[in-house]
């Protein structure tokens, strides 16, 4: 065989390879994954200097897996989407331990201070050892800082009587070890689904368009991030996550 006979024999299969398109982990519906379940490259740590260098953050039994049960005196603690999301639907499961005392969230639209070590925007709360206010939404944002669905005042509080009577919660020991969480942002209006049971309905015309949020570019657009609560022993796991933007 000659040279040139290989050459032209092997050009159809390189042209082929050249051409091929570049695999893409969004579906034909629209929705893309945001793990892998082996690493965390689609996410970074955010914290303060004092707390970087511990491993708070892993991938365990093919889950995103936080855990500071043996950590004491750190501050928030954020895995942080690489990406910024502006009007979407999220998709996940999470593994809740009764043996964990500690309070976790997911921040929407939201973005990370470096400088100031804070993250401002709002976060659907998860709070296993008080499972009737998981879902409602709390807003980080300096300047409000408040439950905003319940529509509470700054430096009040939620309570039992104003949670979703259908509510449903499980732990990782329970028949439904995951629960399912579905979070869908349009505009500016926030609904949380926990479970199959809606627990946040927020209309936020007049407060994530305001001078708090506009301030630091957050309510509107921003980041996806999961929460270690500052001085929390927590232990809570992540998967399935997926994304589909409207």
């Amino acid at each position: 065989m000659t040279r040139t006979t290989l050459v032209l024999l092997l050009l159809p299969a390189l042209l082929f390879s050249f051409v091929q398109p570049t695999p893409s982990s969004e579906s034909e519906d629209g929705w893309a994954s945001l793990f892998n379940g082996r690493d965390l490259e689609q996410w970074s740590v955010q914290c303060q200097e004092k707390d970087q260098g511990a491993e708070f953050w892993s991938v365990r039994d093919g889950a995103i897996t936080a855990d500071s049960l043996d950590k004491s005196g750190h501050d928030y603690v954020w895995l942080m989407s690489n990406r910024e999301y502006q009007d979407f639907t999220l998709r996940l499961k999470f593994r809740a331990f009764r043996e964990s005392p500690g309070n976790s969230g997911v921040q929407i639209r939201s973005r990370y201070d470096v400088n100031e070590g804070w993250l401002d925007g709002p976060q659907i709360d998860i709070h296993p050892t008080g499972p009737w206010r998981c879902g409602m939404m709390w807003d980080e944002t300096r300047g409000v800082n408040r439950w905003i669905f319940p529509d509470i005042p700054k430096g009040k509080w939620v309570n039992e009587s104003m949670s979703v009577p259908q509510r449903k919660f499980y732990f990782a020991d329970d028949e439904t070890p995951w629960n399912q969480m579905e979070i869908t942002a349009k505009g500016l209006n926030v609904k949380a689904v926990l479970n199959g049971v809606v627990i946040t309905d927020f209309k936020g015309a007049g407060i994530l368009d305001d001078e708090a949020h506009q301030k630091y570019n957050v309510g509107e657009t921003g980041r996806i991030a999961l929460q270690i609560h500052k001085g929390d022993q927590l232990k809570i796991q992540f998967k399935d996550l997926q994304i589909r933007e409207h």
